[in-house]
């Protein structure tokens, strides 16, 4: 039996063959598919399979991070398609992340962000060394459910705290959830800044996410 063009687009995400991915979404479009269904049956089935085997020890950080750019390469051809027909997607919740000011280290935040996608969340991914004011001016322009500051630096570590009292005086802390996360992070720290949570990896993040989200 011939696979499905959503079966052929969930392999080409699992095997991280960006450019299988994109070809393949493109044929969806020929053939008249509707793109959320190509993302939704397709590529978001791929990601979350290779999600599940990372968070089990079954698949290398590298594999993860390969079927997230998959996904990608897919979504960039299928994307353009959803917003000029102006269909709506319908996510869990909107969540954004970043890493803090004075901190590089993407690695992290990336995994949370492609896991995150993969169960339906529409992710705002807002890059490294955010100053604390783009923080606060990003919330109000995206208005997120959930804001993730992440920290792989003990020095960085108070500019989580920053954005939480610059979020709490431009009237914003009551209207998102802000999480934390990175190596030198605990939950304990969390609850000293303010934080409305602490995830010590990416799979618990996520965990995290739903919880917050599911309790709006």
């Amino acid at each position: 039996m011939t696979p499905s063009i959503f079966e052929e687009l969930e392999i080409a995400v699992i095997e991280g063959d960006s450019e299988q991915c994109e070809e393949l979404a493109k044929k969806s479009l020929d053939q008249k598919i509707p793109p959320l269904d190509a993302i939704t049956n397709g590529l978001a089935k791929g990601v979350k399979s290779v999600g599940d085997k990372f968070s089990k020890g079954e698949v290398f950080l590298v594999e993860l991070i390969m079927a997230g750019d998959a996904m990608k390469a897919g979504m960039s051809v299928l994307l353009p398609e959803i917003k000029a027909s102006k269909a709506e997607m319908k996510t869990l919740g909107k969540v954004m992340l970043g890493t803090v000011d004075g901190d590089i280290h993407s690695i992290g935040k990336d995994i949370v962000a492609t896991l995150l996608e993969a169960e339906g969340f529409e992710v705002i991914n807002i890059g490294e060394d955010v100053s604390s004011e783009i923080f606060v001016e990003k919330v109000k322009e995206h208005s997120p459910d959930i804001l993730g500051l992440s920290s792989l630096l003990t020095a960085t570590m108070p500019a989580q705290k920053e954005v939480i009292e610059m979020l709490d005086k431009a009237g914003l802390k009551d209207k998102v959830k802000v999480i934390i996360g990175g190596a030198p992070t605990t939950n304990e720290w969390a609850d000293e800044i303010g934080a409305d949570g602490w995830a010590g990896d990416a799979v618990s993040a996520v965990e995290l996410v739903k919880q917050l989200v599911g309790g709006n």
